[in-house]
């Protein structure tokens, strides 16, 4: 089906409530239209049992209750269940870490309060441990290391077609945003977080954007998610400064929604879960209604977060060998697309980048996927920080980067 611009309200809102009429490709009669599904397992909807709104301010949980709690989101949040891939990538023993590094690796993970940390070099697994009750088989919520799942599933949309350029405007995909801080602001520009628009990301003030996110969708249903895009000002000049929004990483997985013509998760199976070839079921969230959350919040196995570094570090070709993004996409996607001019760290398509050429995926609380090319070096953590920021990054840096260096 090909859903006519005019029709672009009707069909966010059935996306955002999760219903059958969220299908088809927005764009006119000469859009690409999405290919038939392949068989993979269904893509389900979960709904939990209903909660005390009080009780889903996960910026606000205490420790214990993050310890237990990002491990079962699907039982506070609802979200999309994806089955594991109809073929598991292999993750074959390689020879351990140093027993020195492997110490520190332990240590570091018992001061940080990290659940879980794998280190792969060259698809191999070097070190595997788990911490605060994890095991191999359970999952760990991501926060933003989602938004690097969002921008590989964008340079899906390029190879697929349904995106002609990075270079087109964002009102292209969602005309709703003609006449706000959007328009004008290219696909490119929301992609490396240099839109212009004005946006608070302070996760300890109640009243900041990232935090009245799920307010919106409350107040106003179906149309939240863009309607608390739509109100932002613009700041700065598009592509002169950047900011980091969560939300616009929400617009971006709108933009591919639309673009394809399927929910996020359900392009992540084809794009991401069977080529990488995950041994376990993703969850990734949604708002309540069943709208995409592009910018955070997916759960899955620690050795799920290594395979996907591993499939990255590959370039994006599938375990089957067949190349999902542009063949350059990653290269492009981890490179300094906007340097922050504090020894070589920096942002791309939502990737961070950091000297030496590598790049990794960030989430909040102390979840990240660093991949060093040159060493073949994928390092997956999950964790459990005391606070949502900074805590301990260096520190997990600077052993990463000795890793990195040493022979």
């Amino acid at each position: 089906m090909t859903i006519e611009r005019g029709a672009l309200g009707a069909f966010l809102a059935a996306c955002l409530a999760g219903t059958a009429a969220c299908t088809g490709t927005l764009g006119g009669a000469d859009a690409p239209m999405a290919s038939a599904a392949p068989a993979f397992g269904e893509v389900e909807l979960v709904t939990p049992p209903e909660r005390d709104p009080a009780e889903l301010q996960v910026l606000f949980w205490d420790d214990e209750q993050r310890s237990a709690r990002f491990r079962a989101m699907e039982d506070w949040f609802p979200g999309h269940e994806v089955p594991a891939a109809s073929t598991p990538r292999d993750l074959p023993r390689g020879e351990p870490l140093p027993p020195a590094f492997a110490a520190e690796m332990r240590a570091l993970m018992e001061k940080s309060s990290a659940a879980g940390v794998m280190v792969l070099e060259d698809g191999r697994v070097r070190f595997e441990e788990y911490g605060l009750g994890l095991s191999p088989q359970d999952r760990w919520t991501s926060f933003s290391v989602a938004k690097s799942f969002t921008s590989t599933l964008l340079g899906a949309a390029v190879r697929d077609g349904f995106i002609a350029s990075l270079d087109d405007q964002v009102t292209d995909y969602i005309p709703e945003f003609a006449g706000t801080a959007y328009d004008g602001v290219t696909v490119r520009q929301v992609a490396t977080m240099t839109s212009g628009a004005k946006w608070n990301e302070d996760y300890t003030d109640p009243d900041s954007d990232v935090a009245r996110m799920n307010d919106y969708i409350v107040e106003y249903g179906p149309e939240g998610a863009l309607i608390q895009m739509q109100e932002l000002e613009r700041e700065a000049e598009p592509g002169t400064k950047f900011v980091y929004k969560t939300g616009e990483t929400n617009l971006l997985g709108m933009l591919v929604e639309n673009a394809v013509g399927l929910p996020l998760a359900e392009y992540a199976q084809e794009k991401i879960v069977e080529p990488a070839g995950f041994a376990g079921p993703m969850f990734w969230m949604t708002t309540p209604l069943g709208g995409n959350i592009g910018g955070c919040c997916l759960s899955l196995r620690l050795s799920d977060y290594a395979r996907m570094g591993q499939f990255v570090l590959e370039g994006g070709k599938g375990v089957s060998g067949r190349q999902v993004v542009p063949e350059d996409w990653f290269a492009e996607a981890g490179a300094r697309l906007v340097d922050f001019e504090n020894g070589g760290f920096g942002y791309g398509y939502q990737w961070w980048t950091y000297p030496g050429g590598s790049f990794g995926a960030q989430g909040i609380f102390g979840q990240s996927i660093t991949i060093i090319p040159d060493r073949k070096l994928v390092v997956a953590i999950v964790s459990n920080w005391p606070t949502a920021t900074g805590a301990y990054r260096g520190e997990w840096s600077d052993l990463i980067t000795r890793l990195a260096a040493a022979q």
